[in-house]
């Protein structure tokens, strides 16, 4: 069951690297995150979500994982991490942490010590490796092949997750075959060494107050599940972890990249994270700034001015997830490390309005993406940091950019000589800043504190109550919990919907909305929520 503090929560996502930089060196830490704290608590958050801070050579931005239990040198220490989340905790926020377990880094202990060894380890190897170079690539990825050639003594072939300094951890084949060695079975030693590492990696960071972990590729562990649509047997492993966080850590949560598989069997993480790099996600706020990766079909997003994008897609799926699990949480965000930020293209701060009332009242769990509270541009033509450029049709470094506090050197991210920042700063003279926008109304700083405020002081708009569609097109308009209109018209034209049953409501929040005879007019851009 999810935890109750879970249920309607408010996340914010936090790229360590470029939050606050407290020591100068160029590199968000720890450090300037606790520095900052009253300001995000005015946010009116209930968790964090950090992208990796562990130990890491940071090839892919610390989803290259070289020591689980240690916090990168670079961010701080564990005992930094152990008074973040005290001092957060004091202000009623939590901390989740973000965690790959598909892969390592070839630098951490596991992968060098059977680098270094003659052959298999009579404990059961933790990696999946090949005397012999496989007529496949072991997991079926066009144009992605899964086999490196060994770099060290060890003779052979490593089986590698994305890039060849991520070897893939051995959790097992469903499949086995005598003609490809390399496939241990799920319980064999390899595997079941990893899957009890993992629970002392969980256990480690809980024992030390982290509230639960976002799961990077959760259901990639078994490999030849990867393509498949059933994923039943990483499903699997996750129910085991699960049943012991219930005993252990009632409280802690667990969030999957995407949709849980659903097997007919309990689940075992917290929520759905529907609006990730995929078609729903697309369907919405997403105008491909950052480039394509090969399953996207480029599409006009719901929220832009020109009016053309629809609801459909992002609907279908949201209503199946409703069908099989009503009162199951689903996390919306408005960007993350990996795509677009909200404002994107050429969305303009006007815009931004209908989006996060939008976000912040849909029956969902809000995530947002740190910098997106004050219009934070994606900046197109950033240079390859940290594995930003994952294809060469699609640059995530644009959404990874600085935080922007006020109008010193570097925004006030950091105190380090421009060229030595981890991205560079928007370099428009009219960029966004916290010290811009703050206390200033009308500005993306103040909308999101007072759409916070609303939320929390009104249940009908938080996670748990019902959501209804009642106009699908522009405006885009539903109600909460039977009391609460809710619309958004986030192209350029006017539009109108027919209030009916909202006849005689009092309007409680929007912008450029005319209500007249029973029709509720909003302007282009415009927003509105009534009460009955």
């Amino acid at each position: 069951m999810t935890a109750e503090w879970f249920r309607d929560a408010v996340i914010y996502e936090i790229y360590p690297q470029s939050y606050a930089d407290s020591n100068g060196d160029g590199i968000g830490d720890l450090r300037g995150v606790i520095d900052r704290l009253e300001y995000i608590a005015s946010l009116g958050i209930d968790a964090i979500w950090f992208n990796p801070c562990f130990a890491s050579p940071f090839f892919d931005a610390g989803y290259d994982v070289a020591d689980y239990l240690r916090i990168a040198p670079r961010y701080g220490t564990n005992d930094d991490l152990v008074e973040l989340v005290e001092k957060a905790g004091a202000r009623g926020i939590r901390i989740l942490l973000d965690l790959v377990v598909g892969h390592t880094s070839i630098e951490h202990p596991w992968f060098q010590a059977e680098l270094q060894a003659a052959g298999p380890s009579p404990e059961g190897d933790r990696y999946v490796w090949s005397e012999v170079e496989p007529a496949g690539w072991g997991i079926d990825l066009p144009g992605i092949p899964g086999w490196v050639k060994s770099p060290g003594p060890r003779p052979g072939w490593y089986l590698k997750n994305f890039y060849e300094e991520q070897p893939a951890l051995n959790f097992g084949w469903v499949r086995t075959n005598p003609e490809q060695p390399w496939r241990d079975a799920i319980d064999a030693p390899g595997p079941m060494r990893n899957r009890a590492a993992l629970q002392e990696i969980l256990d480690f960071w809980l024992r030390r107050g982290v509230a639960g972990f976002r799961v990077d590729m959760a259901f990639s562990l078994v490999k030849d599940e990867v393509l498949s649509d059933g994923h039943a047997a990483s499903a699997a492993i996750w129910r085991d972890l699960r049943a012991w966080l219930d005993t252990a850590y009632p409280d802690a949560v667990l969030i999957p990249e995407g949709e849980e598989p659903r097997l007919g069997e309990w689940l075992a993480f917290d929520a759905d994270f529907t609006l990730v790099i995929s078609a729903p996600h697309a369907s919405l706020f997403d105008d491909h700034s950052a480039g394509t990766l090969p399953w996207h079909t480029p599409r006009e997003p719901f929220f832009a001015a020109e009016g053309q994008g629809s609801t459909d897609t992002f609907l279908a799926t949201w209503n199946w997830l409703r069908s099989i699990d009503p009162d199951r949480p689903v996390i919306l965000a408005t960007a993350d490390h990996d795509f677009n930020r909200l404002r994107c293209g050429g969305r303009t701060p006007e815009q931004l309005g209908a989006a996060l009332t939008f976000l912040f009242t849909w029956g969902s769990i809000p995530s947002l993406y740190y910098g997106d509270e004050i219009g934070l541009r994606y900046l197109p033509d950033m240079p390859n940091v940290e594995g930003a450029i994952c294809n060469p049709s699609y640059n995530r470094a644009g959404c990874r950019t600085p935080m922007q506090w006020d109008d010193t050197a570097n925004a006030g991210f950091s105190t380090a000589p421009a060229d030595q920042l981890y991205l560079p700063i928007d370099p428009d003279p009219s960029r966004p800043t916290v010290a811009g926008q703050d206390g200033i109304p009308g500005s993306t700083l103040t909308l999101v504190r007072d759409l916070l405020a609303l939320r929390r002081a009104t249940p009908a708009l938080q996670g748990h109550a019902s959501t209804r569609v009642v106009h699908e097109g522009y405006p885009f308009a539903y109600v909460r919990g039977d009391s609460h209109l809710v619309a958004v018209n986030p192209r350029r034209e006017s539009a109108a919907v027919d209030l009916a049953e909202f006849a005689e409501a009092t309007q409680v929040w929007g912008a450029g909305a005319t209500i007249d005879a029973g029709r509720l007019t909003l302007d282009g851009f415009g927003y509105a929520i009534l009460r009955r």
